[in-house]
């Protein structure tokens, strides 16, 4: 992460903890807010504040100086009312940037109305992404940019090995890009075409889901991708 910023999580479940921890991790201060004593005493070793209290409360939140923040994430999903609400809060108490948890399109809706400037799906992201996983044989992750279209991590199958990126011609047949390489420690960026591809490499793919679905479900013969 390039600069530090101040973040306030609000919401300490199971999407919200892991986040706040990993935002303090990657260097970043969090004040983590739950109305839950319990959910605030297991992070609060892990951020740089946590504090119990119901964020519905404008003097709340003006008392702990959220107005300083960078940015602020609801991570509330079930209780609609306070997410939507959170959310308007933050952002009029000058919150630069809100991200908010929604549980579905009109949920989303709402939230975009008050003013959160991105909505999170965390549920069916993941859900996506493992259906991915699970559907196509050596797909590691996935991560869809507009539909149709992805970005996937897949383990090179092993009618790959030994052959160059040039011989494979993944653009030209599949119209996927190759972004990175990795050969277990060693990362390679935008890999030559002379790249040799070994077993046991992991390819991080761009472009068309269908294209990615073949490479995934390569049993195929190295001479049908030629």
């Amino acid at each position: 992460m390039t600069s530090k910023k101040q973040i306030v999580v609000v919401g300490l479940g199971r999407f919200g903890s892991s986040l706040a921890r990993t935002l303090c991790e990657l260097g970043n201060e969090v004040l983590a807010l739950d109305r839950s004593l319990e959910a605030v005493n297991d992070i609060a070793e892990c951020v740089t504040q946590a504090a119990q209290l119901d964020a519905t409360s404008e003097e709340a939140l003006k008392e702990l100086g959220v107005r300083n923040f960078d940015m602020g994430v609801v991570s509330i999903g079930e209780d609609i009312k306070s997410s939507i609400l959170i959310t308007l809060l933050l952002k009029k108490l000058g919150v630069r940037w809100v991200v908010s948890k929604a549980i579905d399109d009109l949920h989303a809706e709402i939230l975009q109305r008050v003013g959160a400037d991105r909505v999170v799906y965390p549920e069916r992201e993941t859900g996506v992404r493992l259906a991915h996983g699970l559907a196509v044989p050596g797909v590691v992750d996935y991560l869809k940019v507009v539909p149709g279209y992805g970005i996937s991590i897949v383990a090179a199958p092993a009618a790959m090995a030994g052959k160059s990126l040039s011989d494979l011609n993944l653009k030209g047949i599949r119209g996927l890009s190759i972004v990175l390489l990795a050969r277990g420690s060693q990362v390679i960026l935008s890999p030559s075409r002379d790249e040799l591809v070994q077993q046991g490499d992991l390819l991080v793919l761009a472009g068309r889901d269908d294209g990615i679905e073949m490479i995934g479900q390569m049993g195929i013969q190295a001479a049908t991708i030629r």
